[in-house]
């Protein structure tokens, strides 16, 4: 028979009691982890660490630390509405880790995890010649995280960052202000490119909503929790896409790169477009859907991108 909360409270009294007992709920729960945790395991560390205003690389040895009895009752009161809300962790603290950087979120943005945030650590070598890139742009922004992460890589060039969505802007701002970048960064209401300056981008890079409808409407419910917005992307997950293929040959610098993830709908966007050579990158930790095209490529193929768009 399940424990109450008191008696929870009264019989664990450590930090690792607590990770464990957390874990096993959220498994017997069979809650959905994919917002920046891949396990159950991942999910309660993080939670509890952050509760106790503890970093998430805690060393072991404090793992046996004695808890108070408000902390008991602050991490059973979370762990009971992430397993009964089905909200994404990330939402209850109002924090996620992209590419090594905290952002602030909440349920007006997708929660941070693209695999992009492996690229940008490299400065997308070996693809880019960080020395050279002067603009980077980045489409549907969300919480900032991409563009902001883009900043940290490539200091000494200027980011704009787009997003259709204000309440998502109004996130931006909060993460543009945190990290100290308002005179490195730029950001634009807009639909994709159209309120932009007339500009050349040696670096566009975008996660958009590329999850067909029907897809969406089957996926957990944490995915619920999110803005619909930030996910879908028509019958077949390709309408921004498409457009972004058009548009950007627009914006691109000669030397230029465009990498876009889209996610589950790689196969129908190659199946698409057959002849157009995606470089589909490869991830050591983990993630897949994400293609680049040279500008050259873009240009080359900008005719049969527009015929598809309509």
């Amino acid at each position: 028979m399940q424990q109450t909360s008191l008696e929870t409270i009264q019989t664990l009294v450590s930090v690792r009691d607590y990770i464990r007992w957390a874990a096993s709920r959220f498994a017997e729960a069979k809650l959905f982890h994919g917002h920046g945790t891949a396990t159950a395991l991942d999910d309660a560390a993080a939670l509890i660490f952050h509760s106790l205003h503890l970093p998430y690389d805690l060393s072991e040895s404090y793992f046996s630390a004695r808890l108070t009895v408000d902390e008991r009752h602050k991490i059973v009161d979370l762990v009971n509405r992430r397993i009964k809300t089905r909200i994404p962790s990330a939402y209850l603290m109002h924090e996620a880790i992209f590419a090594g950087l905290p952002f602030y979120v909440d349920e007006r943005v997708l929660v941070p995890r693209s695999p992009i945030a492996e690229l940008i650590r490299e400065q997308f070598a070996p693809w880019v010649d960080a020395d050279q890139v002067q603009h980077v742009l980045d489409l549907c922004t969300g919480s900032a995280c991409i563009a902001i992460a883009c900043a940290y890589a490539f200091p000494d060039a200027h980011v704009d960052a787009v997003d259709l969505s204000e309440d998502a802007l109004e996130v931006a701002k909060i993460n543009v202000a945190k990290h100290q970048v308002e005179e490195q960064l730029t950001l634009y209401h807009s639909d994709l490119f159209a309120a932009l300056p007339v500009r050349k981008y040696d670096l566009i890079v975008s996660n958009p909503p590329y999850v067909a409808i029907n897809e969406w409407e089957q996926l957990p419910a944490e995915f619920h929790a999110e803005p619909e917005m930030g996910f879908t992307g028509g019958e077949t997950g390709l309408d921004l896409v498409i457009k972004i293929l058009v548009d950007a040959a627009d914006f691109l610098s000669a030397q230029g790169v465009l990498i876009v993830e889209v996610g589950s709908s790689a196969e129908t966007l190659q199946t698409k477009f057959p002849a157009v050579p995606f470089l589909w990158l490869n991830f050591e930790q983990g993630g897949d859907g994400v293609f680049l095209l040279s500008a050259e490529q873009v240009f080359a193929f900008n005719q049969l991108f527009r015929e598809a768009l309509g």
